[in-house]
């Protein structure tokens, strides 16, 4: 029955995979995550966490499940045969390959999203180079979408804007349709369509229906806006491992380096992400409890530092810049001081990053959303405020339950399909 089916969604972040089962209500039934061991470049790793996530949602609720929906890190790049199978570790979104750049421009325009050293063709072409032909590329949504189906043919448009694909001429640009190398590329599919049904053989091994749908998904960043249920006035802050702005838009924003613009659930969805973010934090406190040492913050008051909290060389978003230097110096005696100053750099960040889409044609939010673990500190959403000077609300949805409900819109889109077709068929004479 339609009433009771239930629909899946995988998130494949930066640090770990997790899971989310909605209702036909859109109420979240059931949440579990697993970290990757051995990180963000390895799809043994993703593969092994939504594995085990997946056995382990009760059988009650497993066996109601009708369509999934995989979202990922938007860049996240790995190289496979054509049955599928890695020829090696994945290019993480964070790897700016500078030595591509002047290929990428001959091969994209320079306000595409894929012209940039920190783009994804630009990881491809290193791949390229690494790997003998033939081979195919996938995106890490896309990779695990095509283990579900055994079939690795398709990508999902707005995890391949940054590969080259052209979201308003749905094509890849004639440059890379010339390349020998062109049918590593994906066969495009839009957000939210129905890939085909879960290959039974998984579907028996992972304890689902045969029946299952497998739904072509989005960006980790898209499915946490999908999630927050944003109004029309909100931006949406993402503080995750990355630090990412989202804005719905009437139209599509005049393209700039390290910015997209995407088509979600029928509405133009723009926007960047930095390679600032929490993992920053991490780095800086491994071991520490942040949520402690922030209470030990005036947000009210500045720091005193001027710190650029970068994971590494290189920025995308709010500038594109594949040699832009971290600043993690002076470290001051106190750890409370030195988180405050890496705070207000962060929020500086997303501040520049605001500013960044409003001159790119982004209305300006009058108030924002704001997801992830950094959505849960107070003193960090306090400092904000200061800052950016604008109301913040907290959001603790995941994004898993976003890209679910894709799967869970598809599933009732198919089922009313049905349903019109059988009163067509009563009503012929």
């Amino acid at each position: 029955m339609m009433h009771d089916s239930l629909a899946l969604g995988i998130d494949l972040g930066t640090s770990g995979v997790r899971v989310a089962v909605l209702n036909q209500q859109r109420d979240l039934l059931h949440t579990d995550s697993s970290g990757y061991e051995r990180g963000l470049a390895d799809p043994d790793d993703w593969l092994k966490s939504c594995i085990q996530l997946i056995k382990a949602i009760p059988h009650e609720l497993r066996s109601q499940l009708r369509a999934v929906a995989v979202d990922g890190t938007s860049g996240t790049l790995v190289a496979c045969d054509p049955h599928g199978t890695p020829l090696g570790q994945a290019l993480p979104y964070n790897v700016a390959c500078p030595e591509q750049l002047d290929q990428v421009r001959e091969l994209v325009q320079a306000d595409q999203p894929a012209a940039s050293a920190s783009g994804s063709l630009a990881r491809a072409l290193r791949l390229l180079e690494q790997h003998s032909q033939p081979l195919i590329l996938r995106h890490q949504a896309d990779w695990i979408s095509g283990w579900l189906l055994e079939d690795w043919r398709f990508g999902e448009e707005g995890n391949n804007l940054r590969l080259g694909w052209s979201l308003s001429d749905q094509r890849w640009p004639g440059a890379l349709e010339r390349q020998a190398w062109r049918e590593a590329l994906p066969q495009i599919r839009p957000s939210g369509s129905k890939l085909g049904i879960m290959n039974a053989a998984r579907a028996r091994q992972l304890g689902l229906s045969e029946h299952m749908l497998v739904i072509a998904g989005t960006t980790d960043a898209n499915a946490a806006v999908l999630t927050a249920d944003a109004a029309d006035d909100e931006g949406i802050t993402v503080l995750g491992s990355t630090l990412v702005l989202k804005r719905f838009t009437s139209i599509p924003l005049r393209a700039g380096a390290g910015t997209s613009t995407h088509r979600v659930g029928g509405r133009w969805l723009a926007g960047g992400a930095s390679n600032s973010g929490g993992a920053v934090l991490r780095d800086c406190f491994p071991g520490i409890d942040l949520d402690e040492l922030s209470r030990q913050i005036d947000p009210d008051q500045d720091s005193g530092l001027k710190l650029l909290p970068l994971i590494g060389q290189g920025e995308r978003f709010p500038v594109d810049d594949p040699d832009l230097a971290p600043i993690l110096t002076p470290r001051p005696v106190s750890d409370a001081l030195y988180l405050h100053g890496l705070l207000e750099g962060l929020s500086r960040i997303e501040c520049q990053g605001w500013t960044k889409l409003t001159e790119l044609g982004a209305p300006a939010p009058q108030r924002l959303v704001t997801l992830g673990g950094g959505a849960r500190n107070p003193q960090w959403r306090r400092l904000r405020q200061r800052l950016i000077g604008v109301p913040i609300r907290s959001c603790d949805s995941p994004p898993a339950a976003g890209v679910a409900r894709l799967a869970l819109s598809a599933l009732q889109q198919q089922h009313e399909q049905i349903s019109h077709s059988g009163r067509e068929s009563t009503e012929l004479p």
